[in-house]
């Protein structure tokens, strides 16, 4: 009988917490075009990774930019010919992991939890789009000629996605969040190219594609998110929000009552 009150109590417990859960959530994204409006990112900032990108789309057609990648890669085999690590698989996500664990120990960023989770999906899949497509589509070789999906580096884009947003959300308590969110992701960078797995202009393309990512889903996510959100005639908040559940992609609706 014990046992079986135990049991009662812990799932009531477990209930009334993911009750407790799910009304922060809905608060949250029913008052989100709220949690919008300081996002600064501005379209000339997409200028920058725009022209890494470029860069490394130059060094399919101007000889001397390829000609660079093969010095570099030439020389990193002479003078690290027995370099390796998988630190670089660590590295690519600590910017982001660092984000979400400062907002647990209490150092509140510029987004709440939704909001923050909604623009580092949203950067991904601009990534995913853009720059993992990219990589079938150009067919380069990579150093260690195991594939031809070399262009542009997808550890580095993700690297720089992360340092990002980590720079998005942080920068303005401190510079040297964004300077740790970089620092990382050039040394992932770096570790790519010492482990010969990719040219210097994949992982200067793959920054490019990483900052332009994060940078075009803060600019345009307030926008989506007051389309998805919005009140009513009687000043009731509606939202809508695409899910995905075992296989199957849908749209969540919550209404204010």
């Amino acid at each position: 009988m014990k046992k079986l009150l135990f049991a009662l109590l812990c799932l009531v417990s477990v209930e009334a917490n993911a009750q407790k859960l799910g009304d922060t959530i809905k608060k949250d994204l029913l008052t989100a075009p709220d949690t919008v409006r300081h996002l600064h990112s501005k379209a000339w900032t997409l200028i920058p990774p725009a022209a890494l990108i470029g860069y490394g789309a130059l060094s399919f057609v101007i000889t001397p930019i390829r000609h660079f990648d093969y010095y570099l890669n030439s020389d990193i085999a002479r003078t690290a010919p027995n370099f390796h690590t998988k630190a670089e698989s660590y590295f690519q996500v600590a910017p982001i992991a660092m984000v979400y664990g400062l907002n647990l120990v209490g150092i509140t960023g510029k987004n709440r939890f939704i909001d923050r989770t909604a623009l580092l999906g949203l950067s991904g899949g601009i990534l995913a789009l853009s720059g993992y497509g990219t990589k079938y589509a150009t067919h380069r070789l990579r150093p260690n000629q195991t594939d031809y999906l070399s262009f542009p580096s997808g550890h580095t884009s993700i690297a720089f996605m992360g340092a990002e947003f980590l720079a998005q959300e942080y920068s303005d308590k401190s510079v040297w969040y964004s300077v740790a969110g970089y620092t990382i992701a050039a040394t992932t960078g770096v570790f790519r190219m010492y482990n010969r797995d990719h040219w210097f202009s994949d992982v200067v393309a793959g920054a490019g594609f990483g900052i332009l990512s994060t940078k075009a889903a803060y600019l345009i996510y307030p926008y989506l998110r007051n389309k998805l959100t919005h009140k009513n005639k009687e000043g009731k908040s509606t939202m809508f929000m695409p899910t995905y559940q075992n296989g199957a992609v849908g749209l969540a609706f919550a209404k204010e009552l």
